[in-house]
């Protein structure tokens, strides 16, 4: 059961995601946490960025993690929160379990690659010398239809690209096309006997033909 709390800095992931959007990158955002006299103090954000930083570890938690880690001057966050828009992948799930989170919070599964159960769940493994607290399926329903929104929305741009690319050739190959009529072509007929049938000639023909 997720609180206000919760879902307050969840939405701040949100926003994080729709900036990803915006360059080009899947949109998932992340928010890290820790507490403050006055409730939980926000000390890094992060979005992903793999593709416009060519780095194939530049997820949005990892991005956020760096952050943290950077002020805070310490690769050990045991007092801080994460929260995610999508479930953490088995690489991120490592990277937050050796910065000794104390809890990750995601919205939507993610039955790809999901490693907070969707798949694999690295955070339940015992053999483990840290054990992170997990929570999915804060406000999983607006932080799915992001993604969903976004992969439709390549689809269609891709789709687009795809047509406008083949529109310069359709019309090359139907200008370099004979007119058949024009050049005294014969007609062809509506419908012309298919390949491999036989047609029986009349026996008054048959009778002409030379021998062989």
């Amino acid at each position: 059961m997720s609180t206000p709390s919760d879902e307050f800095v969840m939405r701040l992931a949100l926003d994080q995601a729709h900036n990803a959007w915006l360059v080009g990158e899947v949109p998932v955002g992340a928010v890290i946490v820790r507490p403050g006299p006055e409730g939980p103090q926000v000390i890094a954000t992060g979005y992903n960025r793999p593709i416009t930083t060519h780095d194939p570890t530049a997820h949005a938690e990892i991005v956020a993690l760096r952050h943290a880690a950077t002020l805070v001057e310490n690769y050990r966050l045991p007092d801080c929160e994460l929260f995610v828009t999508l479930e953490p992948c088995a690489m991120c799930a490592m990277a937050l379990m050796h910065a000794r989170f104390k809890r990750v919070v995601f919205g939507a599964p993610d039955p790809k690659t999901g490693a907070a159960g969707s798949v694999v769940d690295l955070f339940a493994q015992g053999q483990l010398n840290h054990h992170t607290a997990v929570q999915g399926g804060v406000l999983a329903d607006e932080c799915g239809q992001l993604l969903r929104s976004f992969f439709a929305e390549r689809r269609a741009q891709q789709r687009a690209e795809r047509d406008a690319a083949r529109a310069p050739q359709a019309q090359a190959q139907a200008e370099a096309e004979p007119d058949h009529a024009a050049a005294g072509a014969p007609d062809v007929p509506d419908d012309p006997i298919p390949a491999g049938d036989a047609t029986e000639l009349p026996h008054e023909v048959l009778a002409v033909l030379p021998p062989r």
